[in-house]
């Protein structure tokens, strides 16, 4: 049996055995290159050398299809931060590998997958292998390009830089993305659908809220805004060309926490159960966390998929103005506020050129933005 036969067998028998890793593999080009060792996942690409699929079962074929499509699903490499490359493609693939593991697919030996990693998240794992790589100076893994860690990064962040300037690939993204969420709300029911899968996707959180929707307006017209004419493509202007230049992948989200004496222990914990929802179920987001009663007491920067740790001080009064005065002065860039509040406090007298979401139980009106109930489950 050919490779190109024995690849098409096990697309059709993982869509007819996992019809979620099934569905999202459809969507994973494959290619070619032998100048790695098995396979390796690359955005919505799987790469994978010949020698690989010579030597894998239809089953082990079917699991490398799988990882693919897992990591293109995750976001992964958009949420890499600043992370070492390689040491982040490590963590994410034990992650994937264990919950593919757990699903039942059959692993091929060149799999990362280590028992200690089980049930952790990629950034978990990550921390984990980078203590063991500052105490013993070294671990059992060889990078595809055995430079230092410096140079690898500084090479992964030359690519990362040129996929940002790629519209083409942004949008790619972003519809995959959208095809990933609906298969999962297809799929979800499902009696075959992976247990192991749902945390991932945060399908068993006790959120009242659905972030997607609630911000998917927000990310759209952010998205549109993103490829303007100003300013405009520098690489062109010295040839007359004005092209649209694409300024960032990243949508700039502030959240603000009125940690005020008006607001309860009960009804904190229902704002931080919230922004952990949040944060678990969006990707490509920066969110600067600002915890305010009448001043700020303090901020706090997080990446979607970071463990969110904040110390909530405050209990006197409210005042909203200041978040907006700090916003003015530091965070020039920000594309929307969500303001987890009573809404009892001092609003200030000028709505914002950003758009201002209100997240509340309460029933008062704010005087602009909109508001968010978190009503009752």
């Amino acid at each position: 049996m050919s490779n190109t036969d024995k690849i098409s067998k096990a697309k059709a028998k993982l869509l007819v055995d996992y019809p979620f890793f099934g569905s999202l593999a459809s969507k994973v080009e494959i290619v070619q290159n032998d100048d790695i060792e098995a396979f390796r996942a690359n955005d919505s690409k799987l790469e994978y050398s010949s020698m690989f699929i010579d030597g894998a079962s239809v089953e082990e074929i079917e699991f490398a299809l799988a990882n693919s499509a897992m990591h293109a699903s995750l976001s992964h490499e958009n949420r890499k931060n600043n992370r070492s490359g390689w040491l982040w493609q490590m963590a994410t693939d034990y992650a994937i590998n264990d919950m593919l593991v757990e699903s039942g697919l059959q692993r091929p030996y060149q799999a990362h997958y280590n028992k200690l990693y089980e049930g952790l998240y990629a950034e978990e794992i990550y921390a984990m292998l980078k203590d063991e790589l500052l105490r013993d100076d070294e671990l059992e893994y060889e990078a595809d390009n055995p430079e230092d860690v410096d140079q690898d990064n500084k090479n992964n962040n030359d690519q990362q830089s040129q996929k940002s300037s790629s519209t083409e690939q942004i949008l790619n993204d972003q519809l995959f993305e959208e095809f990933v969420l609906s298969e999962i709300e297809k799929e979800k029911d499902d009696a075959r659908f992976p247990d192991a899968v749902k945390r991932f996707f945060n399908l068993e959180s006790d959120g009242k809220i659905n972030w997607r929707d609630e911000l998917r307006d927000a990310i759209d017209r952010y998205a549109r805004d993103d490829f303007v004419m100003m300013p405009p493509n520098k690489k062109y202007i010295s040839s007359g060309f004005y092209l649209p230049s694409a300024t960032s992948e990243t949508f700039n989200l502030v959240v603000a926490v009125d940690s005020s004496g008006s607001i309860d222990d009960e009804l904190l914990s229902e704002f931080l159960s919230e922004i952990n929802y949040l944060m678990l179920s969006v990707s490509k987001y920066k969110i600067d966390l600002l915890v305010c009663d009448e001043k700020i007491h303090e901020h706090k920067t997080f990446y979607s998929g970071d463990e969110l740790e904040v110390e909530l001080q405050g209990g006197v009064g409210t005042d909203f103005r200041p978040v907006f005065s700090y916003i003015d002065e530091n965070l020039e860039d920000t594309n929307l506020l969500l303001y987890f509040t009573d809404l009892q406090g001092v609003f200030p007298k000028d709505e914002p050129n950003y758009e201002v979401k209100w997240v509340t139980k309460s029933e008062n009106k704010p005087l602009f933005g909109t508001t968010i109930l978190m009503n009752e489950v």
